[in-house]
């Protein structure tokens, strides 16, 4: 295949999408002749600085290849990363084409506008030389795994709320209960939500000695930046959203609390459950959660948001709605992966049924052994392989845990069954290094509300 002259193989492409570009393999590809180096620094909060260093070609006849590659680059960086400033350096011509898209009116609006609301702060793209690249600043920071105590562990999802009290580590009552912050603009709706779990949970134990809270999002200390639990709470009333748990929180005394990203809590829960470092959490649901933690069982301060996050370089792919890009993740690794195969595998779905029913369809012919759905999730699992190809170059991934509604069943079988087929067959040694896996029995007993339950550490 070739694209803006660029030679690449795929050599196990999707049988219902063959005109998938992996960007992990295109970037190899493009990278054997660039020799011109550039980097590309990223800031957030508390001065922390991660730098990439890479090359172009810097040639007339790779112009839009440079500034695709550089374009798409640093848009993973943003949504791996996050971050309020961006450095371009050593590429000047590509760094103002960036300022012109990450604009009010750009290409990459979107992201603006995203970053800008989770800073507060409008996002920069600076123009540097290569020699004045900042230096980088990491500080990855222990998470979790604290089990001393009466706690109270809160997981607040889309759909449903779950609560565990867990006492010295064993978890001595557990709930779910259904609801629906995203549809309601009214704060005190999720607070008033919360606070019920957090008293049911309370109601369980002598005492309330820490609270953990695993909740989609992205979240700077304890509160709630961007966050599809409150989708619909005008930002005047982003005040109370930002509040939202350390309330809750106030109502049990001056008790130690942390919200975390649900998909490193995601990761923690595996760390805790298989005693080891360097997993990545993947959820495959209503989008695509993403959480890591690292050797030390650190998390890395990134907001992981891999659903906006570039995988897939064919710009006539499946546009998503949100963020109006096209070949991010939420499009290959959730309900709407499932969604836009079918028709292609010769499904036709009730316009009327929600994404959640049109997947339970396409999951009931995956059970009755149907060969159109079996290609559906065998697609999938040969993008995910791909994509770990990816991930693995920004992340150091020793163990992908896939979790989700997604890989429920006979489909996320076959999901993992191909992912592992190909990885192996088109990445032998990454084979080698990646555990791609279900969650073990052990991990599965410590679930997410429990391990958010081990969040806070006790005041001294």
């Amino acid at each position: 295949m070739n694209y803006l002259g660029v030679n690449f193989d795929v050599k196990f492409p999707p049988v219902l999408d063959p005109a998938f570009i992996p960007f992990g393999v295109w970037m190899d590809a493009y990278l054997e002749g660039a020799s011109m180096p550039v980097a590309i620094a990223v800031e957030r909060q508390d001065g922390q600085i991660s730098v990439r260093r890479t090359f172009i070609h810097g040639t007339k006849e790779m112009e839009d290849a440079d500034y695709r590659y550089v374009e798409r680059f640093t848009k993973f960086l943003l949504w791996s990363i996050g971050g309020f400033k961006v450095y371009v350096c050593g590429c000047s011509e590509i760094a103002k084409k960036l300022q012109r898209a990450y604009s009010v009116s750009g290409e990459r609006a979107f992201d603006f506008d995203f970053f800008g609301k989770l800073y507060e702060r409008e996002l920069l793209i600076l123009d540097l030389p290569l020699s004045q690249c900042p230096a980088a600043n990491e500080s990855p920071r222990p998470m979790g795994g604290h089990l001393d105590g009466c706690r109270i562990g809160f997981d607040a999802g889309g759909s449903d709320r779950k609560v565990s009290a867990v006492i010295d580590g064993e978890c001595v009552y557990s709930e779910e209960v259904v609801w629906h912050p995203k549809t309601n603009p009214d704060p005190n709706y999720q607070y008033e939500g919360i606070l019920d779990s957090f008293r049911t949970a309370a109601s369980k134990m002598p005492r309330v000695d820490a609270i953990g809270v695993s909740s989609a999002g992205v979240f700077v200390g304890n509160a709630p930046m961007i966050s599809s639990i409150f989708y619909c709470v005008p930002r005047d009333r982003w005040d109370e959203v930002k509040t939202v748990y350390d309330r809750a929180a106030a109502q049990f005394g001056d008790v130690p609390i942390v919200v975390a990203n649900d998909g490193d809590v995601s990761a923690l829960a595996g760390a805790m459950g298989m005693d080891c470092g360097n997993i990545m959490g993947l959820a495959m649901g209503t989008s695509e959660a993403v959480g890591y933690v690292d050797k030390d069982k650190n998390v890395l301060g990134w907001i992981s948001e891999l659903a906006f996050a570039p995988v897939d370089l064919n710009e006539k792919a499946m546009q998503d709605e949100w963020s109006t890009d096209f070949g991010v993740g939420c499009k290959y690794f959730s309900q709407d992966a499932v969604i836009k195969l079918a028709p292609r595998a010769g499904i036709d779905l009730d316009p009327t049924l929600t994404p959640a029913e049109k997947l339970k369809v396409v999951q009931k012919l995956m059970e009755a052994d149907d060969p159109r759905a079996q290609a559906i999730f065998r697609d999938i699992g040969t993008y995910l392989a791909y994509t770990v190809a990816l991930y693995n170059k920004f992340y150091d991934i020793r163990h992908l845990m896939l979790l989700g509604r997604v890989m429920s069943g006979k489909g996320g079988d076959t999901i993992l069954a191909t992912c592992k087929q190909v990885l192996c067959d088109a990445f032998p040694a990454l084979a080698e290094k990646v555990n791609v896996m279900l969650p073990d029995e052990k991990t599965r007993r410590v679930g997410q509300s429990a391990a958010a339950a081990s969040l806070p550490a006790l005041r001294k």
